[in-house]
């Protein structure tokens, strides 16, 4: 098949798809505990794979923004870590394949990334997509990750509930994508983990286990994630530790243990409102939430 955009390079001998799931798991903008990161790592190193289209990032990728590393050794450059933005074949533990659109998120063209992703949708008979996210939450590490679900059908959410009513925050290709896809009648979907605000900037490998659990959930698709298991119990330990060293640090998770649990019990409390204030509008959790993305915009540039 011949891409009809310009944007991608399809490999050799593509097998035959249909029914097919898509995970989406493109990081950028924002990336709570770099918990996208960590899903697709994990995907790619446990479980088989191969590359069926690379896109063209020349033509997608801002290299200024976002520089990709090289190595300077005494007197010459020894390497460059080039970036790549593919589609993957995997295979989970039974043997079932799945798609995994992984890499950075295109700075430029994202209309016509779109259509050609839409494109390969319609190629190998994805039947639905499913996007990564994670995102900084007032919530305590010291309760189970919780996670928001969102889709182009009310009928792919099963019992998920809404955590918001209405707000506006900036795009992101992947929000986009969904968006289109909904608009192209393709079902799509998505997850974003909440990760503690205070743990944003680190590795949460508890986020990535339950985006993974939750897209096992609802593809069928049979992913273990003991290997982010064992990391996330790690860094439970190492933040307890932490934790317990600093008085003011454990006041912050204290108070975030007992708003949460009042949310938990139905209460007029938000997961996005600071300890001991009042509940927050749509409209000021929507700010709040933009102000920390543009936050990220600025330390990324």
């Amino acid at each position: 098949m011949l891409d009809p955009h310009g944007l991608y390079e399809l490999a050799d001998d593509l097998p035959d798809l249909d029914g097919v799931v898509l995970v989406q798991a493109l990081t950028g903008f924002v990336d709570a505990g770099s918990a996208i990161q960590l899903s697709r790592e994990h995907l790619l190193e446990h479980f088989e794979n191969e590359v069926v289209a690379t896109f063209d990032l020349d033509q997608l990728l801002d290299y200024r923004s976002r520089r990709p590393p090289m190595i300077f050794v005494e007197d010459h450059w020894e390497s460059y870590e080039q970036p790549s933005l593919a589609l993957h074949l995997v295979k989970d533990l039974t043997g079932t394949s799945f798609l995994l659109l992984a890499g950075p998120e295109p700075d430029l063209q994202w209309e016509r990334f779109i259509k050609a992703v839409q494109t390969l949708i319609e190629h190998f008979g994805v039947s639905v997509t499913v996007g990564l996210n994670a995102i900084p939450m007032a919530v305590p590490h010291t309760r189970p990750v919780s996670v928001t679900a969102h889709a182009t059908e009310k009928r792919l959410l099963g019992e998920h509930e809404s955590w918001l009513q209405r707000v506006q925050v900036p795009a992101s290709v992947g929000s986009l994508l969904e968006f289109r896809l909904g608009e192209a009648g393709h079902d799509a979907m998505g997850y974003a983990a909440h990760v503690p605000h205070y743990l944003a900037q680190t590795t949460y490998p508890a986020a990535a286990e339950l985006l993974i659990e939750s897209v096992a959930n609802t593809t069928g698709l049979v992913l273990p994630t003991a290997a982010l298991h064992e990391a996330a119990d790690e860094v439970r330990d190492e933040v307890d530790k932490q934790v317990a060293d600093d008085e003011q640090a454990s006041r912050l998770v204290t108070s975030l243990e007992a708003q949460y649990d009042a949310f938990l019990r139905g209460r007029d409390a938000s997961l996005l409102a600071e300890p001991g204030s009042s509940l927050p509008s749509a409209d000021e959790l929507g700010a709040e939430l933009e102000r920390f993305l543009a936050e990220q915009s600025r330390d990324s540039e």
